[in-house]
């Protein structure tokens, strides 16, 4: 039987961690130690590495919160990241390894927030089948709204007939590096005034982030007129495109900007080669427990339902 040895994160792990992010099974830039460490100062890390031996073969994006381990509150998914040369056996061996260290750190219960099944083709979900062995409870369940893009589109009649006619009104649609705009003059007014709430990210937070991930966070704004009417920032990964944000003025309303701009984006990653547009969850806490308006906007964009689950398991 192999041995597995489980450590802390420390800094000096830095770059032997994002060297394994890189190459692993089913890891996204999400993982990169630049990424999570954006906003360290809000979360106790609590972040490990597994060792067959000396050789680092997994590591658990992780937080704790007093004797409560999150696999990471700061991330929109997380989970046990790991190479393809590693078998179902083995994950198993190295949660209960895990499970050991928790004890051993008086750790009482964790939750982990694994990532959607369409972001890793090769399959990602050994550890939910031996979590679920072990007594795990289902503890959350979000709809999440996602297009797969190499099949075909459904997109409603009604949006495709405001979209050919906002095409003829020349909107310039542009991918731009300066988030200001985008920030400034649609995002966070808009959250302020529609819902009194701000971005996840702030502004000096965003554009740490985009320097730090070029190839993998983009804006792309609507202009009508030269004035910027509606904005989406993009995550990417290798297979996947999330919409992190959306939004448009009060004039972008009016046109449908975002539409315009969301079917732009669809097209445009289909043609490209990526394989899933993934919209975010449709979660509420009113006593359907989701946004049956924002559902209906996103499956007329073509949006079908992957479940996003969340698990808890008390040690």
């Amino acid at each position: 039987m192999k041995n597995y040895t489980v450590k802390l994160y420390q800094e000096a792990d830095y770059e032997k961690w994002n060297d394994f992010i890189d190459h692993a099974k089913n890891a996204t830039f999400l993982f990169h130690r630049d990424f999570m460490e954006y906003h360290k100062d809000r979360f106790e890390d609590f972040s490990l590495l597994i060792y067959e031996n000396e050789k680092l073969v997994s590591v658990l994006p992780a937080n704790r919160v007093n004797n409560v381990v999150y696999s990471h509150q700061g991330l929109t998914y997380g989970g046990l990241v790991y190479t393809n040369k590693l078998k179902g056996t083995e994950v198993e061996l190295i949660l209960e390894s895990l499970f050991c260290f928790f004890k051993d750190e008086g750790i009482k219960t964790f939750h982990y927030k694994p990532a959607p099944v369409f972001y890793f083709p090769e399959g990602n979900s050994e550890v939910e089948f031996f979590l679920f062995k072990r007594g795990a409870l289902l503890e959350r369940k979000e709809m999440n709204l996602v297009i797969n893009l190499s099949a075909p589109l459904h997109i409603s009649k009604s949006k495709l007939k405001h979209f050919r006619r906002i095409q003829e009104m020349n909107l310039d649609v542009i991918e731009e590096n300066d988030f200001t705009s985008f920030w400034k003059l649609v995002l966070e007014p808009r959250l302020l005034n529609k819902h009194n709430t701000k971005p996840v990210h702030n502004f000096q937070e965003i554009i740490l982030l985009k320097q730090s991930f070029l190839k993998n966070i983009k804006q792309f704004s609507a202009y009508y007129e030269d004035e910027i009417i509606a904005g989406i920032t993009v995550f990417e990964t290798d297979t996947v495109v999330k919409s992190q944000y959306g939004a448009t003025t009060k004039k972008g309303e009016e046109l449908r900007a975002l539409d315009f701009l969301f079917i732009n984006l669809i097209q445009k990653y289909k043609e490209e080669g990526k394989l899933f547009f993934d919209m975010g969850i449709v979660g509420d806490v009113n006593e359907k427990g989701y946004n049956v308006g924002l559902l209906k906007q996103k499956e007329e964009l073509g949006c079908s339902v992957y479940n996003q689950d969340f698990y808890k398991i008390s040690l």
